[in-house]
């Protein structure tokens, strides 16, 4: 899930980021706020597609044993980012180790240290997930980075971070699969038709 960066003009004053994304959560019940590099983002709530995909995506993580034991599987988690002192970002879905309640930071985010994988379902503004968040994700040093890229009919698998980029990006089209890194915890295959088809809006 995505939006486009807000910036806030107060250069003289001193001010607290987090603050303001409670403020539009509270005025705005629904809409998710985030803070990478220093600017929020603001998602409006997502969309039936949105949440038929993630529905679609949590089953083979679940059938897998990922909901158990030494993994779970959780939505819009906060994950803590190394990019700024009041950075935070919440992915659509995670797949995090057991303890990560000994990992709270603080606004309800965790360090991106118990994380094996995040993944976005694109939203309106798709750039955010394939470029910010790579790069917010790839500093966290979290492991995998999966985008179901609503826009162009793909999923992206990212891995292997090192700085402020993944060393790998493999797209996958519609017809094939991707078989995720067993570092995660497991064996994964996602079917990309499956993905993508219940990720778009259906037809009247």
């Amino acid at each position: 899930m995505s939006a486009a960066a807000i910036e806030q003009p107060f250069d003289d004053e001193p001010f607290s980021l987090t603050a303001i994304a409670d403020e539009i959560m509270e005025r705005h019940p629904g809409y998710r706020v985030e803070i990478i590099g220093g600017h929020l983002l603001v998602t409006p709530s997502p969309d039936a597609p949105h949440a038929r995909a993630l529905t679609k995506l949590m089953r083979p993580f679940i059938a897998a044993g990922l909901d158990d034991g030494d993994t779970e599987v959780l939505q819009n988690v906060g994950l803590w980012l190394p990019t700024g002192a009041e950075d935070y970002a919440i992915p659509d879905l995670a797949i995090v180790d057991a303890d990560i309640d000994d990992h709270f930071v603080e606004n309800n985010a965790y360090d991106p240290v118990c994380f094996r994988l995040v993944l976005e379902v694109t939203s309106s503004n798709w750039k955010d997930d394939l470029k910010t968040k790579a790069v917010a994700y790839a500093q966290a040093k979290v492991p995998v980075y999966v985008v179901v890229d609503r826009k162009h009919q793909r999923v992206h698998v990212l891995t292997d971070p090192s700085g402020e980029k993944y060393e790998h990006h493999r797209p996958y089209s519609p017809g094939e699969t991707v078989t995720l890194p067993q570092s995660i915890g497991a064996q994964v295959i996602l079917d990309v038709d499956q993905i993508l088809k219940a990720a778009q809006k259906k037809a009247n």
